[in-house]
């Protein structure tokens, strides 16, 4: 047993964090602390009311702790080690996917596109924006005030005549000298403040240059003019929230049992870009208090907003350690920020929104949870099991004719899709269309290496009858861990239709057909379904990059460099293909080897 006493002898009364070890040496907790022996002490009181403490005291084999100069570095080491270990009783947000944003790029011609991830591209970023749909939402309306490209880089290089956009009169072609650089400059300028929020500011501008083209009788020039401030009207009027405030977060927040919903809704430049729900994992006996702290914490300094946080954040209920919060999170912004608890007006009217999609968000939440428990307990009970099932894995293959095979393996843990274990196989070295053979060679890939015991599955299930349920048998004949899956083959029924699926169990030999309102047979369906979602998802995406893929890709030294000058002087693949091997030769940094191989790999020789 942990020697408490002992150990609490050595603490210092200093700020730091610790971490708490069980006996396999994981780490089990993280905290920290202005004053580390006073902490830690509260531990290992005599009487201590939280049933969560208990538990992780019962566990703590071992306790580290390090020693920092204040109380704002060890919060932010404290994030950084629960980033690191996610232990088990830490609140934990799972979340760490990046923001999007619009950059419009520093080029000589810039570029409006989206961004994700670090901002290394040299240009101007605008957002975060909560997902990918509104940033490409905004492109689409940008592009139709706005003539600026939004084509890659390539693309645009390799041009020498105006490509259909242009057509369209969504691109002003600045890759041909259709428009002058100065105009195209201008356009820019003019986006990039619509980005900022200045709408009126865009109009009041595009006014004066229309009454000043039609004052010199540029009636084409002024009627373009009038059909952006036209459209820049018709935005306004669909941007039915805005307010007063440049930039804020309003944080929602809604807890009940070992459910939390964090909803997050984001004010920038003076109107809601959008928001998003997160819900972060709740060890039990967790007050809301200690996981709204978590939350934000995590949420701000783990970089999830993309090191743009706002100077000020909207809560529905003090913080644990505000001040020290507040300090961490201005030092990661590198500004300051303040917490506010409004009351009335704007931001009381965004922090109620935030709330009510939060109440909301739970509310769905749980009824989804207790629908997934009684088809859990429904699937258990005609399998006769006598544990929970905690861990199910569904494989199925998807191909075109045989071509382009990829085989999918979804994973379903007690509460439903557990997406992080989520694998795709592309399928190789097999004869086309053989879907034994492929799903063979996807169970190998699965389970000839598997050590950690834990990920085992309490059942397989097999999309398919018992010709592919029998490849998976031949799997499991020598499995060599003493836990096995059962094998249950979902065999489509008559017409395809949903509800008439046959169940083949391997071990008892019996073949099932559940009436169509048995929940059992709605889990079984959506796992089967989320499979066949994945695989054909994963196979249209490496059909398509095989329908797209150019030849010159495959020819050893010829590089991008050498693949856009080959199009550029013989005005695109077409000419490429068409082209001997002398015209090859004229082109720069191509050698007479090199035509050769492009000319053979063109006419698949």
């Amino acid at each position: 047993m942990f020697d408490a006493k002992t150990f609490l002898a050595t603490v210092p009364q200093q700020p730091g964090v610790y971490r708490m070890f069980n006996q396999a040496c994981t780490v089990i907790y993280v905290g920290k602390a202005k004053d580390l022996k006073k902490r830690l002490s509260s531990y290992f009181r005599v009487q201590v009311d939280s049933i969560k403490t208990r538990a992780l005291v019962g566990q703590i084999a071992s306790v580290e702790y390090i020693l920092t100069h204040s109380e704002t570095e060890a919060l932010i080491l404290e994030n950084n080690l629960i980033k690191q270990h996610l232990p088990k009783y830490n609140v934990l947000l799972r979340d760490d996917k990046s923001y999007p944003y619009i950059l419009i790029s520093g080029h000589k011609h810039p570029r409006i596109s989206s961004h994700r991830g670090p901002r290394k591209v040299v240009g101007q970023y605008f957002g975060p924006y909560p997902n990918a749909g509104a940033v490409w939402q905004s492109l689409k309306t940008l592009q139709k005030i706005f003539p600026i490209r939004q084509c890659e880089d390539g693309f645009y290089r390799a041009r020498t005549r105006p490509c259909l956009q242009y057509q369209l009169k969504l691109c002003s072609a600045p890759c041909v000298g259709k428009i002058s650089d100065e105009d195209y400059a201008e356009q820019v300028r003019l986006a990039a403040l619509f980005l900022s929020g200045k709408n009126q500011q865009v109009i009041d501008d595009l006014v004066q240059k229309m009454a000043a083209a039609s004052d010199s009788w540029q009636f084409e020039a002024a009627a373009t003019y009038r059909d952006q401030i036209s459209a820049l009207r018709r935005v306004q009027e669909q941007q039915h929230v805005s307010g007063d405030h440049e930039e804020l977060d309003a944080i929602g927040f809604s807890l009940q049992g070992q459910t939390a919903v964090v909803h997050v809704l984001f004010i920038r430049d003076r109107k809601i870009l959008g928001s998003k729900s997160f819900y972060p994992k709740v060890p039990v006996d967790t007050d809301a208090s200690e996981v709204l702290s978590a939350f934000v914490l995590q949420f701000y300094l783990s970089g999830h907003s993309d090191q743009h946080i706002p100077t000020e954040i909207v809560l529905p209920q003090p913080l644990n350690d505000e001040e020290a919060v507040a300090s961490a999170i201005s030092k990661m912004a590198e500004h300051k920020v303040r917490f506010t608890y409004a009351k009335r007006g704007e931001k009381a009217q965004y922090l109620a929104l935030a709330q009510k999609n939060a109440e909301i968000a739970l509310d769905s939440r749980q009824s989804l949870a207790q629908k997934m428990r009684l088809r859990y307990q429904s699937l258990q009970q005609l399998l006769t099991l006598t544990e929970p099932v905690a861990r199910m894995e569904c494989f199925d293959i998807s191909h075109t004719m045989g071509q382009a095979t990829i085989a999918s393996c979804v994973v379903f843990d007690g509460e439903g899709p557990f997406k992080q274990e989520y694998r795709r196989y592309n399928i190789t070295g097999i004869t086309g269309g053989d879907d034994y053979a492929a799903m063979r060679f996807a169970l190998d890939k699965r389970y000839s290496k598997l050590t950690d015991t834990s990920k085992i599955p309490d059942i397989v299930f097999i999309d398919g009858g018992l010709g592919q349920l029998n490849i998976a048998l031949e799997q499991f004949k020598d499995w060599p861990h003493a836990k096995k899956p059962l094998l249950i083959g979902v065999a489509k029924g008559e017409g395809r239709k949903a509800g008439l699926e046959t169940l083949i169990l391997w071990d008892s030999g019996k073949s099932l057909n559940l009436p169509e309102d048995t929940p059992a047979l709605h889990l079984i369906q959506q796992i089967r379904d989320e499979a066949h979602r994945f695989a054909i998802t994963g196979h249209r995406n490496k059909r398509g990059k095989a329908l797209l893929k150019s030849p010159l890709e495959n020819i050893a030294g010829v590089g991008e460099k050498r693949r856009q000058a080959l199009l550029q002087y013989l005005g695109g693949l077409q000419g490429v293909m068409k082209a001997s091997v002398t015209e090859l030769c004229s082109v720069p940094g191509i050698s007479k080897q090199q035509a050769e191989k492009i000319y053979q790999a063109c006419h698949n020789k």
